[in-house]
């Protein structure tokens, strides 16, 4: 009997560890394209906190680009990274190319914040990172329109993550960048 209940124990324990995320542990086993169409593994900012934030450019959150930007400039020399995850999910609000998102996101907003190639952040051909994430935010952590954010602590788990309509320069994304940001020089020391 108790061997049974061992190895069905140790049979759900390999279950939960497997199917959450295909074996992705953290953030840093994902990688994306970025914008310029090189590699961009999120294992390069391992040790950071990031705002992930799916975008489009004909959204009416589109002007949260230059909250983004705001936010960016305002933390990363803290050690937070933004990064802009374009797509074309929601409404068919992002149908350019790389370099007409990059451009649109230049000339208008200033970014300067990393972003990726334009990906799926729902469905079944969603990218892994979003398949991941919405895994452990549960259904109603899942982006269901554009300028979703996942905020992810320096240890690349899952901190946080804000609704379409939530500013990210709101008081509630700020105390838990704050709090992300401050664990993080924590574990520095």
């Amino acid at each position: 009997m108790w061997k049974q209940l061992l190895l069905v124990v140790t049979a759900m324990s390999l279950w939960s560890q497997t199917s959450a995320g295909d074996g992705h542990k953290t953030v840093y086993d994902f990688s994306f394209t970025s914008i310029d169409g090189k590699p961009l593994p999120l294992a390069e900012f391992k040790g950071r906190v990031l705002l992930i934030v799916n975008t489009a450019s004909r959204c009416g959150f589109t002007p949260q680009y230059s909250d983004l930007q705001s936010v960016w400039e305002k933390y990363k020399d803290q050690g937070l990274i933004v990064l802009g995850v374009p797509s074309n999910d929601f409404g068919g609000q992002e149908p350019g190319t790389e370099q007409d998102i990059k451009k649109f996101c230049e000339i208008n907003y200033d970014i300067s914040f990393p972003m990726t190639g334009k990906v799926a952040v729902r469905g079944s051909n969603a990218h892994p990172l979003y398949k991941w994430a919405g895994e452990k935010a549960g259904f109603s952590g899942k982006p269901k329109w554009n300028f979703h954010k996942y905020l992810i602590a320096a240890d690349g788990t899952l901190a946080n993550w804000f609704s379409t309509p939530t500013s990210p320069s709101s008081a509630k994304v700020s105390k838990a960048i704050e709090q992300e940001l401050s664990k993080a020089s924590l574990s520095d020391s």
